[in-house]
């Protein structure tokens, strides 16, 4: 696959490899781990990582993801990453608004069971430790606050409890335990790839550069406040994609009676709505999250696409963010190889 010059290769890895050449190269006789990061839609940047690092010849022992990092990783593990990006790169923002199942006032405004069937339909449905490649996917449980690494058990089940934003997607519960993203406590799960065995730790940040360009400033509440004016209606502060109007429209045709006072307020307020308040807020949060634990238990390997342009809800942007995933991998194992 030729993508803005970039040349991909077809094949998947087999389910089992020896190490490959780059470990010889290296004089690497270790385990090399991927830690696969938070991100919303910018997590299929971690397919273009993935297809750099399977270029250069790097052999992957474990891989632990969190949010969409736990989503792309479960693909990977089972060995389907191919047909998940031939799938992503046709995505239009219709197709992505119907996985969007408004259920609002519940616990999430979104229920979640769509987005798992999108799953379902890329990954066999057998236990995390049935995998060919070991797996983790990373949660929170909602009651205390602790990271929750999910290693064994339904592989569907741990995925939707790790994409599980608060506020937006319902959450999940298992067992005794409520589940929600595990972007709250380890948006980059480097510490859960080394406890998994990894010596070499590649990590993935996909949220170092969004909060500067995405937040929410007094220049575009006074232009929203504006605009809201002039329409006699109030308007988001950050531009509306296709698919948040969906979301939108969704809310505002239903005939939930907990949702008049919420329409009024909208209409009389050119504050930002829940979906904008509830992204900019995981947004900043994950960022510090994630610069604070990289401090702390930084990873061997950090790649950083630059991201910061696509918005949580831009996955029918596919193209782009794998190919800026795959540029940034090659740009920073170049080096490694050659030293």
């Amino acid at each position: 696959m030729n993508m803005d010059g970039l040349e991909f290769t077809s094949k998947s890895p087999p389910k089992r490899k020896i190490r490959g050449w780059i470990k010889r190269k290296l004089n690497i006789e270790k385990k090399i781990g991927l830690a696969l990061g938070s991100g919303s839609a910018r997590g299929w940047a971690h397919l273009g990582v993935i297809r750099a690092l399977n270029d250069a010849g790097i052999q992957l022992d474990c891989v632990a993801g969190t949010s969409v990092g736990a989503l792309v990783g479960a693909v990977y593990a089972s060995g389907n990453i191919d047909s998940l990006e031939e799938v992503v790169l046709k995505l239009d923002w219709i197709q992505i608004a119907h996985f969007f199942d408004v259920v609002f006032p519940k616990s999430g405004l979104i229920d979640g069971n769509k987005v798992a069937d999108f799953v379902r339909t890329h990954v066999e449905e057998i236990n995390i430790e049935e995998l060919p490649l070991p797996f983790s996917a990373i949660s929170t449980d909602l009651a205390t606050g602790s990271e929750v690494v999910i290693q064994k058990g339904d592989i569907i089940e741990a995925v939707r409890a790790s994409i599980s934003v608060p506020g937006i997607f319902t959450p999940v519960r298992k067992n005794e335990t409520i589940l929600v993203d595990g972007g709250l406590v380890n948006p980059v799960p480097v510490s859960v790839v080394r406890q998994m065995g990894a010596d070499f730790v590649i990590a993935v940040d996909l949220n170092h550069d969004i909060v500067s360009k995405k937040g929410i400033s007094k220049t575009s509440i006074a232009s929203s406040a504006a605009s809201a004016q002039d329409a006699g209606i109030g308007q988001g502060l950050i531009k509306r994609s296709k698919i948040l109007e969906a979301i939108n429209k969704r809310l505002n045709t239903s005939t939930i009676p907990a949702l008049k006072q919420i329409k009024q307020w909208r209409s009389k307020d050119p504050l930002p709505n829940v979906f904008e308040v509830l992204m900019s807020s995981i947004n900043i949060m994950e960022a510090q999250i994630t610069a604070a634990k990289l401090k702390t238990d930084p990873p061997d390997l950090l790649i950083r696409p630059n991201l910061g342009h696509l918005t949580m809800l831009d996955f029918h942007r596919a193209k782009e963010a794998i190919a800026e995933g795959y540029r940034e991998t090659r740009a920073r194992i170049g080096p490694l190889i050659e030293k």
